[in-house]
């Protein structure tokens, strides 16, 4: 019997000892894998492969091959070239080729001109963005504050209701002097006053390519640091293809918008020149608000592999009559909600302004690439009134004597002026490799403004001239930034974004002010601004982040004519959570943002329409915000979001019937509890979109006082529908495309309000030595019902 199986155990120890040779053998054997990887049709040469997890990598050649050799097994290759990266797996059980596309995540040469102020969808920042072809749906003459309202926590108004003209924005309760505006880079916030006045710019949306709101403080940025948000915009990308475009748009309350877009596209796979031309008119919702606006964009460009060299100008010409000063309630009653006390038909804002701009952008290697930026800024022009009854000394003007009568006061028209310089140098640069990004750089600026007024016609001229100035003073501000910005991938899951800016600012003016007020302002401020977060990627499909970020800004000009010469500070954490797959999309997170001598709106205005603002001390917002998007099939997507805060001012102190009162915790003020947006958009066809917009924003206090006084400060909730409808022709000869769009504003006719101011004062009864305090408020209605209907002819 041994006999009989000792030749069976031999065979089968041979036939083990055998698969075990076979087994490591095949665990030993490499396989090779190869491609191509394209951007479209086009190869990319020098991009970075990296198998995920491992030093191990290689890069495209000359005409975008590559090959690696690997062990059996399953794999995860990293794919960028100055791009978003992509990963591919691929399980290696032989030979494999394939090709991997780029082109839906290849980061242009043109959108490195905002990677310094922007973040990834992947980064520790509340963010939304905003593309072109998004914009472009209703793009018929509103300003960028109007055609981003309908994004989380973003609150809009417009002075003569239509959303044409002076028009505003509000982020988590902050205004648009709290919200950080640039223009590929540029700093846009004025440097004194640090608001953003879009009306200088009108049709900019034009040629916008994208822009992105960062919520809170967000990453480091140049210009005045960003205490609710910040807003970058990326101008026109060089196009590839020549093209001319015409459109045209005509609305309620004579509303009309022509503009002429053209681009020769690449000369000889290098040159493009591209520009527009824009004309905005509109009468106004409000009583003779009327806009007459003009603007130009100019583009030449020079663009190789790594190489993209931009040169612009762009700017405005902005007339517009004044509707700043609002509506009382009693007037509304009496004589209706468009009413405009003004009267006089030169009330007008009457200012140019012109910018240009330089960017080099140079790729010097598969990981180091460098961007400058130069700008410079023109603007000038003033803000005309009559005004009645007024003393000749205020005006540096003698009393003249007829008929034995001294006359001291007089009938006139004055005219405010600014005339500015604004000077911009940016440069930072960035490292990429592996798992480590990093962006280093600086920014300065240099502004410059002379405010001065002149009387132009006066009844009784007595010794004035037409070039004489009744007041004037100059001022002078310089700010500086450097920064750091790193992005580290600790793991698969874990990745730590650190970012860490020095910002050093003097700000110098002095003579009289408008109310010919001595002003002398010689302050020096240094701001250490660190910002921290790290995101974790649960999975494919979810991810959480969490930061803090440090912000401090320091007072504008009215500030320092109220006498308010303190910076703020900011602590801000956020804490949020991202979902997306094919068909849902959800953005969720909460923010606690800590403020110390946080310069609040009072609710009242200075005698041009600029809020006054009052130093508050101890002062917080807390917040949930969510945003989602739902595909259901192919013809149905809702985009709703929500904001659910508490804005508080803790232990605030105000004068009330003339004694200084701890009014403890209040609202602040234009901070509403509750923002409510929706897009509901059905497309029965692939030409074809129907969008039905909605808005809810609730009540909000107008002053800091929580009605102390009385409730005269409170400013109503809303609820605002819009309907939007493009539908896209492709003809068969003449043009490309021709696309028409229409945009029915508030369809239900809502009679809302949606900003206002609120005032106090002191009165002293005749027959006691008490003090009362006596308040009133204006508000700016918006339109009812209205429309605007636009096409755009491509050829």
């Amino acid at each position: 019997m041994k006999q009989f199986l000792k030749p069976k155990i031999q065979k089968a120890k041979l036939l083990v000892a055998f698969l075990l040779i076979a087994t490591i053998a095949n665990a030993q054997e490499k396989f090779t894998i190869s491609g191509k990887v394209v951007d479209k049709q086009e190869t990319i040469p020098g991009a970075s492969i990296v198998i995920k997890g491992t030093k191990k990598g290689t890069s495209t050649d000359l005409n975008g091959n590559f090959s690696l050799k690997l062990k059996k097994g399953t794999y995860t290759l990293v794919v960028s070239a100055l791009s978003e990266p992509k990963e591919v797996k691929v399980n290696l059980t032989k030979n494999t080729s394939i090709t991997i596309d780029l082109s839906n995540s290849f980061l242009k040469l043109d959108e490195v001109l905002v990677s310094a102020v922007r973040v990834k969808a992947t980064s520790p920042v509340t963010h939304s963005n905003v593309s072109k072809k998004e914009l472009a749906k209703r793009n018929l003459g509103q300003d960028i504050p109007i055609l981003v309202n309908y994004l989380p926590s973003v609150v809009t108004t417009s002075d003569a209701g239509a959303g044409v003209g002076y028009t505003g924005i509000r982020v988590r309760g902050s205004d648009a002097s709290r919200v950080n505006v640039t223009i590929n880079g540029i700093p846009y916030n004025d440097a004194e006053s640090q608001g953003t006045f879009w009306v200088n710019m009108p049709d900019f949306t034009s040629s916008v390519e994208n822009l992105q709101l960062q919520r809170g403080v967000g990453t480091s940025t140049n210009g005045s640091g960003a205490f609710g948000a910040s807003l970058n915009l990326l101008t026109d990308a060089v196009s590839e293809e020549a093209y001319g475009e015409i459109s045209s748009a005509v609305g309620s309350y004579n509303t009309f918008k022509n503009t002429i877009k053209f681009s020769t596209g690449k000369i000889k796979d290098h040159i493009e020149i591209s520009g527009r031309v824009s004309k905005i008119d509109s009468d106004g919702y409000i009583d003779r608000a009327w806009s007459d606006l003009k603007s130009y964009f100019l583009q030449a460009a020079y663009v190789d592999d790594n190489t993209l060299i931009k040169a612009l100008a762009f700017g405005g010409h902005e007339k517009t009559y004044q509707a700043w000063y609002g509506v009382t309630k009693d007037e509304m009653e009496t004589l209706g909600r468009t009413h405009n006390p003004y009267t006089y038909k030169n009330e007008i804002d009457n200012y140019k302004q012109n910018h240009f701009q330089l960017h080099w952008n140079q790729k010097l290697s598969d990981n180091w690439s460098t961007n400058i930026g130069l700008n410079y800024t023109k603007g000038k022009g003033y803000f005309e009134q009559f005004k009645e009854g007024e003393d000749f000394s205020f005006y540096n003007i003698a009393p003249v004597t007829i008929d034995g009568e001294t006359i001291d006061e007089t009938d006139l028209i004055r005219r405010r002026w600014l005339d500015n310089d604004f000077y911009v140098a940016n440069l930072n640069a960035t490292y990429k490799k592996n798992k480590v990004e990093f962006i280093f750089g600086g920014s300065i600026s240099d502004y410059s403004g002379d405010h001065f007024g002149e009387v132009i016609w006066a009844e009784y001229p007595s010794n004035s001239s037409i070039d004489g100035r009744y007041y004037e003073s100059d001022s002078k501000k310089t700010d500086a930034n450097i920064f750091g910005k790193l992005t580290y991938e600790l793991s698969d899951k874990w990745t730590l974004f650190t970012d860490i800016q020095g910002r050093f600012i003097n700000y110098n003016t002095g003579g009289l002010t408008s109310d010919k007020d001595l002003i002398d302002v010689d302050k020096d401020f240094s701001f250490f601004n660190p910002k921290a977060g790290v995101t974790f990627k649960a999975s494919d499909l979810s991810s959480f982040y969490a930061s803090y970020a440090k912000a401090h800004r320091e007072p504008n000009r009215n500030d320092f004519e109220n006498g308010v010469d303190k910076a703020e500070k900011l602590d801000d954490f956020e804490l949020g959570w991202r979902y997306k797959n094919d068909n849902v999309q959800i953005n969720t997170n909460a923010y606690y943002m800590h403020y110390k001598d946080q310069l609040v709106l009072t609710g009242a205005l200075d005698d041009v329409g600029a809020p006054i603002r009052a130093t508050s001390g101890k002062s917080y917002r807390l917040g949930l915000e969510v945003d989602a998007l739902f595909k259901i099939g192919n013809d149905l997507i809702i985009q709703p979001n929500i904001a659910i805060s508490s804005n508080k001012n803790v232990d605030f102190f105000a004068p009330i019937n003339g004694v200084l009162t701890n009014l403890g915790t209040t609202d602040l003020s234009f901070s509403p509890e509750l923002v409510f947006g929706n897009a509901f958009t059905i497309i029965p066809t692939d030409n074809l979109q129907f969008s039905l917009l909605s808005k809810f924003v609730g009540q909000q206090q107008m002053s800091n006082l929580s009605g102390a006084v009385s409730n005269t400060d409170l400013l109503r909730a809303y609820f605002v529908n819009d309907l939007n409808i493009t539908y896209k022709i492709i003809p068969n000869k003449l043009f490309k495309s021709i696309t028409l769009n229409a945009l029915i504003n508030n369809i239900f006719n809502e009679r809302y309000i949606s900003n206002g101011y609120y005032y106090t004062y002191d009165d002293t009864w005749s027959s006691a030595t008490q003090v009362t305090t006596i308040d009133g408020a204006g508000y700016y209605p918006q339109a009812t019902r209205n429309f605007l209907v636009g096409a755009t002819f491509r050829f």
